[in-house]
């Protein structure tokens, strides 16, 4: 029998027994209230034990008593004895977390809804100079570089910033902040000091071998256009080698210019211009129409009413802000490309317009395509997609690294859509807040 029925049974017979003695007496009304207040100071007395057991914390043992109050007690101080239990376990994580990211070599900071610092590990006292007074403090009064007060501020947390060390400038620091749990932050700091300067010691030494090349290269073209012009074409064979060394002659400029363009993409300081870009892809258009020397469809028309074998369309006028000089290497480099990898007798589009929240240029061809495999890789410097070609095609491998670095500069995105056999489709997306006619 349960506890509740023999609280019950219990009352039943109590109030059964007043109501006997009642009416063998008389006294029935002032036995049963007196019955009723008899129970209801009992039960007064044990919420008011039950209160102070409760304000101590319930962790002594529960006092003595009986029926459903043993119950309730016996069933409170079980739920207090599993919660102490969990506070153990949960204790025994947090200090395992700790003692484990204390052993990181990576700086962390534990950041609250207001950018309050929370916790910080070993390595983030160290390269932050953080105290363990600072814990409260908001991470902006300590850290005040203003490109880590844009980051943090932003909320776009998807690529790291770059800082030196508060504490020592000539530590370089990779700051990522991790979004967690309701408002809180992680903020992880990684030392990238020796990649950093792995990174400025290549670009060095590609800049000044890219530099030194082009002396050499220049003499040696100017001694083979000399025996080119004396050759008598009397032997096929020194005429010949006389075009290959050309040939490889001028292939080797094309690869040192671009090689000093990327170095000085990624070590000169961007310039801020209005850019023309409608009459720029004109230019470019009618220069690459030009260099091809064919026509193609009489019912494809460049700007102007020429014939051409390149389709343009402008949807908008917008002029961008950049650096044309930039700008132009790149919508070059995407048109060459376009107008090398499709048949002579294909369709290259071009088209410039506004979308939802950008504005946009397409260069499509219909050429051979790009694998699904090669798609993220093809940005990278020197690399070529294994496509069994009719004819060798040639090139640097730098172009589309080229393209990369001047939207990067320029705040754009570079989308690539292609199926083999089918054409290709690159899209520059410029941010709305670069326009500026």
């Amino acid at each position: 029998m349960g506890v509740w029925q023999k609280e019950l049974i219990t009352g039943l017979l109590l109030f059964l027994t007043v109501l006997i003695v009642g009416a063998m007496t008389g006294l029935l009304m002032p036995l049963t209230l007196l019955l009723t207040l008899g129970i209801l100071m009992r039960q007064l007395l044990q919420i008011n034990r039950f209160e102070k057991w409760i304000r101590a914390g319930g962790r002594a043992k529960y006092p003595k008593t009986s029926g459903i109050w043993e119950e309730i007690y016996y069933h409170v101080y079980r739920i207090k004895k599993n919660e102490k239990k969990r506070k153990k376990k949960l204790s025994r994580m947090v200090d395992q977390f700790r003692q484990s990211t204390e052993a990181l070599p990576d700086a962390a900071v534990v950041l609250g809804p207001n950018d309050e610092i929370e916790w910080a590990n070993k390595a983030a006292r160290e390269v932050f100079g953080l105290q363990p007074s600072d814990k409260g403090q908001r991470i902006p009064n300590l850290i005040r570089f203003p490109e880590f007060i844009r980051y943090l501020k932003s909320g776009n947390y998807s690529e790291a910033v770059i800082l030196p060390s508060p504490v020592n400038n000539r530590i370089t620091l990779a700051v990522r902040i991790i979004a967690y749990g309701a408002g809180l932050r992680l903020l992880l700091a990684q030392d990238v000091t020796e990649l950093k300067k792995m990174e400025r010691m290549r670009k060095d030494f590609v800049a000044n071998v890219s530099h030194e090349l082009r002396t050499p290269l220049t003499v040696l073209k100017g001694y083979l256009e000399t025996l080119q012009d004396m050759d008598d074409g009397e032997s096929p064979l020194l005429t010949t080698s006389f075009q290959q060394m050309q040939g490889q002659t001028e292939r080797m400029q094309h690869l040192v210019d671009d090689l000093l363009l990327l170095t000085r993409l990624e070590t000169q300081q961007k310039k801020t211009e209005c850019v023309n870009v409608p009459a720029l892809l004109s230019q470019i258009c009618k220069e690459a129409e030009t260099m091809k020397g064919k026509a193609s469809a009489p019912h494809l028309y460049a700007v102007g009413g020429v014939p051409a074998r390149i389709e343009l369309s402008m949807e908008t006028d917008a002029h961008i802000v950049g650096e044309e000089q930039e700008l132009r290497s790149a919508f070059t480099n995407l048109l060459g490309n376009a107008l090398k990898y499709s048949p002579e007798d294909s369709v290259v589009k071009v088209h410039w317009y506004r979308s939802t929240d950008s504005i946009v240029l397409d260069v499509e061809d219909q050429g051979e395509g790009i694998a699904a495999a090669d798609i993220p890789r093809v940005t990278e410097r020197f690399y070529r997609s294994e496509v069994k070609r009719i004819k060798k095609v040639g090139g640097t491998g730098l172009g589309l690294a080229i393209v990369k670095h001047v939207l990067m500069r320029h705040e754009a995105k570079l989308n690539i859509a292609s199926e083999l056999g089918k054409g290709s489709c690159f899209s520059c997306h410029f941010p709305l807040k670069r326009v500026c006619n």
